[in-house]
């Protein structure tokens, strides 16, 4: 089955900024935030994004890498490309590429439950909407109605197929 790109690579980085401005505005008053991304392309958008709170605010965004296996999260613990004491008493914005069930968010928003935090967000790129456990974007770039057997392709680091598709 041939790919069907729903968004090309300049209104993937409309939604991204977007996404960044959103985050500004529900974050002014704070001198740093955490965008923590959960590995691949969901670190990729992290990285994205923190670029892009830099260009438009004066906040110190730093993007930290959530190391954990998607397939089997429950498996083995959830690590982290810095220490868990970065995120104590900061704002975090937990970010992946595409939130379908919520099973990934769920055992990448664990780790942050056992320590004090002054908020907790999620963001996400695209959005299906197939809820099996109880994770609701803060930010989102794209809701996609799609059936459960299609398969979503976020590409945030490569500038030639950049995009998002549909398979």
């Amino acid at each position: 089955m041939s790919a069907k790109q729903v968004l090309d690579g300049p209104a993937l980085l409309q939604k991204i900024r977007r996404i960044a401005f959103q985050i500004f505005e529900n974050n002014f008053e704070e001198n740093e935030i955490i965008i923590a991304g959960v590995s691949d392309q969901g670190f990729a958008l992290a990285d994205m994004l923190s670029k892009h709170l830099l260009e438009i605010s004066s906040i110190s965004a730093t993007p930290v890498e959530i190391l954990l296996n998607k397939e089997v999260p429950y498996e083995s613990p959830v690590r982290f490309s810095a220490d868990i004491k970065t995120f104590e008493n900061k704002v975090i914005i937990v970010v992946d590429d595409v939130l379908n069930t919520g099973r990934t968010f769920s055992y990448s928003l664990a780790p942050f439950l056992s320590i004090p935090v002054k908020k907790l967000q999620v963001a996400v790129l695209i959005d299906r909407n197939y809820r099996k456990f109880p994770i609701a974007a803060d930010y989102k770039g794209y809701e996609l109605s799609t059936t459960i057997a299609e398969h979503v392709e976020v590409i945030v680091t490569d500038d030639i197929r950049r995009g998002v598709y549909l398979r």
